[in-house]
């Protein structure tokens, strides 16, 4: 069976955040552990994932949420481990004003396709990034979309509690790869 690595971004995901929640309700999911949750270097967070997908028993999903959507192109770019797929919830766009000073060093994000399955999940609302930008890096990296509505950043704020709707993606993004990789 395929392992989930979870990524959050930027100051970690509280108790109320989904990817809290389904660790919770799972605990074979791991998180990777950056040396700092709220100063995120980008050297350090690929050393971070780079160790996690390394300690999997098999190649794992990357199941990350906002920044760190943007860590796993980076990280794909500069490593040949294998994963078997990204579930990219919240992909900010690193040009918007609202994005993190402290994340700069992210910001000069691979447009090339990953190498690997993905899918960008998406909110109409969301004040991190557009759903014009989160069409656009779908296209470049090759990714499924799914537009969820208006959910916010899908993070605690947005009120989403287990994320069942989530759920139900992760699976299908997950068997999707399994059919394919069978």
């Amino acid at each position: 069976m395929t392992g989930f690595i979870h990524l959050p971004g930027i100051g970690n995901s509280g108790d109320a955040h989904w990817q809290s929640r389904w660790e919770a309700a799972d605990p074979a999911i791991r998180r990777f552990s950056p040396a700092s949750w709220d100063q995120p270097d980008l050297a350090d967070w690929i050393a971070a994932l780079e160790a996690s997908v390394r300690e999997a028993e098999a190649p794992p999903i990357l199941v990350a949420h906002s920044l760190a959507c943007l860590l796993v192109a980076h990280w794909g770019a500069a490593t040949s481990l294998p994963v078997a797929g990204a579930f990219l919830v919240a992909v900010p766009d690193p040009s918007s004003t609202a994005f993190p000073v402290q994340a700069a060093g992210f910001g000069m994000v691979p447009q090339e396709r990953l190498r690997f399955p993905s899918l960008i999940v998406a909110s109409t609302d969301d004040p991190y990034g557009s759903t014009s930008y989160v069409e656009r890096r779908a296209a470049q990296w090759g990714s499924e979309l799914a537009v969820i509505g208006a959910a916010g950043h899908i993070n605690g704020q947005s009120g989403l509690g287990e994320w069942r709707e989530g759920r139900t993606l992760l699976k299908r993004f997950e068997s999707r790869i399994r059919g394919e990789n069978a």
